[in-house]
Formats: structure tokens, sequence, C-alpha cells
């Protein structure tokens, strides 16, 4: 099991889902852990279970959609902790299902800044503290934003390539500096805001996959840490697919 203590994790969407299990990933590996946020009850919560393996961690209150909040967010790290080793920006939000001609500005407006401006800051903030001293960056994508499977879902679809290229960019111009980076793409992974999607059939999506079921979040999760360990000390700008086979069809 890769050994992460001493060093300090943040994971930005920590509450719930691919986040929470993810931080709890950390935190059997050693790591202190903050976890961020908007809603503090499931925040406290998954500490509360960080606490419960014996980790160390802290919840900090933080909507990735504004500015000064990610501003607070780093800050806080780096006050609080001395600085920050791993980060793992995985907040994001899916749209309504609705053909493209349906959608409206202020709906691209939630997506976009949810889940490519809010990494693009996460990434300044994160990319100053570690360059020149090393650190491991992931950013959750999807397998939506390679090839995308999901009709009425183009605004998640074109963010999370969007995410890809802005990854792939800073993880060239950054590697020579100490700083991996590098993203995990999830496919049909059962979290809230896959079952928000209103999938009805999961029997007929599972039978759709090679492996014949759907992903837990705790798979994604081992891939996260893996990326972030130096097991992958050679894995730079790499989009790490975990779909159950869905991109090999």
């Amino acid at each position: 099991m890769q050994d992460f203590k001493g060093k300090v994790a943040l994971v930005t969407g920590g509450a719930t889902g691919i986040g929470r299990a993810t931080a709890l990933a950390f935190g059997r590996r050693g790591a202190t852990v903050v976890v961020a946020g908007r809603r503090r009850a499931e925040g406290e919560e998954a500490v509360a279970a960080l606490e419960a393996i014996g980790a160390t961690a802290c919840f900090i209150a933080t909507d990735v959609t504004r500015p000064d909040d990610l501003d607070a967010l780093h800050r806080t790290i780096v006050a609080d902790h001395g600085g920050l080793d791993i980060a793992f920006n995985n907040a994001g939000y899916q749209e309504p299902r609705a053909p493209v001609a349906e959608q409206d500005g202020a709906l691209y407006d939630r997506v976009f800044d949810t889940n490519v401006r809010s990494v693009y800051l996460c990434l300044q903030h994160q990319l100053r503290l570690m360059a020149g001293r090393g650190g491991a960056i992931v950013v959750n994508t999807s397998v939506s934003g390679l090839r995308n499977p999901n009709p009425g879902l183009a605004l998640y679809s074109a963010s999370k390539a969007a995410v890809i290229s802005l990854m792939r960019s800073a993880a060239m111009e950054y590697a020579e500096k100490g700083v991996r980076i590098n993203a995990v793409a999830p496919g049909r992974v059962v979290t809230d805001m896959m079952l928000a999607s209103k999938i009805m059939d999961m029997n007929a999506v599972a039978a759709g996959l090679p492996l014949r079921r759907m992903g837990q979040p705790e798979e994604v999760a081992e891939a996260v840490a893996w990326l972030a360990s130096d097991a992958a000390s050679f894995v730079v700008g790499h989009v790490l697919c975990t779909d159950g086979g869905f991109m090999a069809l």
C-alpha cells in the first residue's frame, strides 16, 4: 500500500461519492486529509469516518464556483498544515438531461464554473504551492470527455473534455518542476450524481459493460491513490479510465 505518511492531501467535493471514498483511501495510507465541500453536515460526517480509521482530517466549507472560497481554502491549508502535497480536484456538476437547443446560458455557466473554472483556479493555487517542492495532482474527469455516451448531457461532456485538455497542458508545463498531474475518467460508477441522471435500468447498463457490472466509488479511489503515489512516479499527463471496459468497446 502506498505510504502517504507526513503528507497533506486535499479532496474537493470530498464529502460524498468518489470524493469521500478517495479521502478515506488517502487517510488509510497515512495522509492528513482536508475535505472541502459545500454541505457542512456531510463534510463533518466524512471527517468522522476518517477519524474512525485513525486518520487526521478536517472539513473546510468551500463552494468551488466561488474564487474567494478557493483562495481561502488554499490559504487555510498552508496556515494550518504548512503546505500541500496531494490534491484531488473532484468537485463536479452534471446538468439535467436536455437537448442542446433546450439548454440556456445559466446552465452553461453552472456546468463550466463547477467543472472547468474551478479546476483551473485550483490548479493555479496548487501549482504555486507545489512547484519546486514537489507534489501530485489528480483531476476527476469522465469517459464522457473522451467519448460522449450520454445524449442530453452535451455540457457535461464538453466540460470534461476541456478538463482533460487543461490537465495535459498543466502537466507538460510543471513536470520538470516536480509536480505530476494526471486524471481519472470514471465510467458507470454508482454515485448520487449518476443516480440523479435518471438511468432507469441499471441492469441493462451493467450488461453493456465488459465487466457486466457497475463500478463503485472505492474502485475509482484506488486509482486516484495510485496516481497520487510514488508508485506512479513516471506517469504524467495520463487519463486513467476506471470504466469497467467501456472505452475498449
